[in-house]
């Protein structure tokens, strides 16, 4: 993988369901990659969007300052919700953003705290990304799913690529 102009060598956007294990997988990776190679963007897309279309705001405007200062050659997007939070980040980084969908059953949230919030768990923040979207990797965070090192390795492998061409 080359760097391409300025920015990252790889965008990973991660969406999931609440309790999903989202963001314990995204900071796994940080831990991996370490630091100076990797850095996590928590976004607020959904209120910014919202936000947006209230006040007739440009979008790029708004998510542009989540990504303000993040000079690491690998950026995990650990709370992607809505189809325009990754739409901005493929048009942005185009051939260096790929998707990262996080699944567990609700079982699996049961035992992590969660219950069904009406006007929460069936809001548009929460399913914007349930259906019609391509995820070039889904993660199974189950214990019966085979482990995160292996689901992970592939993700880590081109994390570590991107970093290295953007050394070089």
């Amino acid at each position: 993988m080359e760097v391409q102009g300025p920015g990252p060598g790889l965008v990973l956007v991660f969406s999931g369901k609440r309790k999903s294990g989202k963001d314990y997988i995204t900071d796994l990776i940080s831990d991996r990659l370490g630091a100076s190679v990797c850095c996590v963007l928590r976004l607020s897309g959904p209120l910014k969007q919202q936000y947006a279309q209230e006040h007739g705001l440009d979008l790029d405007q708004l998510l542009g300052p989540a990504t303000a200062g993040a000079a690491q050659p690998v950026w995990v997007v650990s709370d992607a919700r809505r189809p325009s939070d990754l739409q901005w980040f493929r048009s942005e980084f185009p051939q260096r953003t790929f998707s990262v969908r996080v699944q567990c059953s609700n079982e699996t949230r049961q035992k992590r705290g969660w219950s069904f919030t009406p006007g929460v768990d069936d809001a548009e923040s929460e399913c914007g990304l349930d259906e019609g979207v391509h995820f070039d990797w889904v993660i199974f965070n189950e214990a019966a799913a085979p482990t995160l090192d292996d689901q992970l390795r592939p993700i880590l492998e081109l994390a570590r690529n991107a970093a290295a061409s953007a050394h070089q």
